[in-house]
């Protein structure tokens, strides 16, 4: 029986991100996984290095709260770095 592969977010591996955002439609994020950030006191949010699909916007950071999340497309998975594990804080998405 193979062995099911965990999926995780990695810092440097590209996302497409779909987000609550105004009147009529959902916000795209397109970009790189920067990682994780603390949004006030008990919120979390993404932070994603916007790709050229955003032209003017390209190579800026974007911040996504996790609760407006819709979905996330993997583009482009990177490998986890171990000792990337062992610097994170750990956290609670719920």
């Amino acid at each position: 029986m193979k062995k099911e592969q965990k999926i995780e977010l990695t810092i440097g591996s590209k996302y497409n991100i779909i987000s609550i955002g105004g009147r009529d439609k959902p916000l795209e994020s397109e970009g790189i996984f920067e990682g994780y950030i603390s949004v006030g006191s008990d919120a979390l949010g993404l932070l994603i290095k916007l790709s050229e699909k955003h032209k003017d916007m390209a190579g800026k950071i974007r911040i996504v709260p996790i609760q407006a999340i819709l979905a996330i497309d993997i583009i482009d998975a990177k490998p986890r770095n171990t000792k990337e594990r062992d610097r994170e804080i750990p956290h609670y998405v719920g």
